[in-house]
């Protein structure tokens, strides 16, 4: 079965070809130190045979948190905690990834004014951000840079930037909330600049034998924002420098969904062939036939399985004791799979 075949990424194999993505659990503190649950919840899908674990959204810096509760990597009083979560995962038969993470204006943390390209607010709901300014901008390329050395000392496997979803990445590329007239606006090149920026900081300190990759969203769903197209441009700006693409969708700005099991797996299929480099296919994938449906036809070389989950921390023990895989499962629950 090719779900549960090894896949390796340049100094990483993965015993499966099963991700789970990242998912806020907004269980921290004001601190944004790992908790006890953080623990249980990683610990929980790595013993249930999940390949590959990459880390909620943890903020490079307090103002870049999505909420108050998240994760951060932007202290290196982070580092033991993650330490810890790192050697929790990998103890049984996971691998470790981090997403770093910039909220941006989509950001309700109360520490300080939300940031962004331009000064155009998500919604009515939220807060008018402050415009980044040249030197700002810069500052915050560093701040992923920290961070990122911060999670190779605590041991990780993979860093995965966060350009999707509507966060501050994702408003320097799509046009919709770039609405900049400098270096950093107008043309793909300039609206790809601070991600390339944000890739060149992080090189700076991730090992070449280490896994770099990004989570793009690769439509917006709205006229004259980011299409499938365009995402292809994306990528092939900024892929000389990683291994591989995350694909989702959508969330730069209020838009309609026809959402269905497997809805973002045509742009994780599109952005492998076109660009020529191994993506991840995500978007409410639950059933095994589905998985090996995507990967036997080349559609993606990674399926994350988010939801699903979170519902079943086992997926992957089970959906191989289904199939009449044989695997040593854990000792404490080796009933559970005669």
């Amino acid at each position: 079965m090719k779900a549960f075949e090894k896949y390796t990424l340049k100094d990483m194999e993965i015993k499966n070809r099963i991700v789970m993505p990242p998912m806020c659990m907004y269980s921290s503190d004001n601190t944004g130190t790992v908790q006890e649950f953080h623990k249980m919840h990683y610990g929980a899908r790595a013993i249930g045979g999940t390949g590959l674990i990459i880390q909620e959204a943890t903020a490079v810096e307090p103002r870049g948190r999505i909420s108050d509760r998240d994760l951060g990597l932007w202290s290196d009083d982070h580092i033991e905690g993650m330490k810890n979560l790192v050697q929790n995962i990998k103890g049984y038969g996971a691998k470790a990834g981090i997403q770093l993470a910039h909220a941006g204006r989509k950001s309700e943390s109360r520490s300080a004014i939300p940031v962004a390209p331009s000064p155009i607010p998500f919604s009515d709901d939220y807060r008018i951000p402050h415009e980044l300014d040249l030197e700002e901008i810069k500052k915050i390329a560093e701040k992923f840079k920290e961070a990122a050395k911060r999670a190779l000392l605590a041991g990780y496997d993979l860093v995965e930037i966060h350009a999707a979803h509507g966060y501050l990445i994702h408003e320097f590329l799509s046009p919709i909330t770039n609405k900049r007239t400098d270096e950093y606006g107008g043309s793909l090149q300039n609206r790809t600049r601070f991600l390339k920026e944000v890739i060149q900081a992080v090189k700076e300190v991730w090992p070449d034998d280490k896994p770099l990759t990004i989570r793009v969203s690769a439509t917006d769903y709205l006229p004259g924002g980011i299409d499938g197209d365009e995402i292809v441009r994306i990528v092939n700006e900024v892929k000389d420098r990683l291994d591989m693409i995350h694909v989702s969708s959508g969330a730069i700005a209020p838009a309609e969904m026809n959402l269905y099991p497997g809805y973002q797996v045509q742009y994780a299929e599109k952005i492998k062939k076109e660009c020529d480099i191994p993506t991840i296919a995500v978007g409410l994938i639950k059933d095994f036939d589905q998985v090996e449906e995507i990967l036997r036809n080349g559609r993606a070389d990674l399926v994350a399985l988010g939801r699903e989950i979170l519902r079943n921390p086992n997926w992957v023990l089970s959906n191989m004791n289904n199939q009449n895989i044989e695997t040593k499962y854990p000792d404490q629950y080796f009933r559970a799979f005669k």
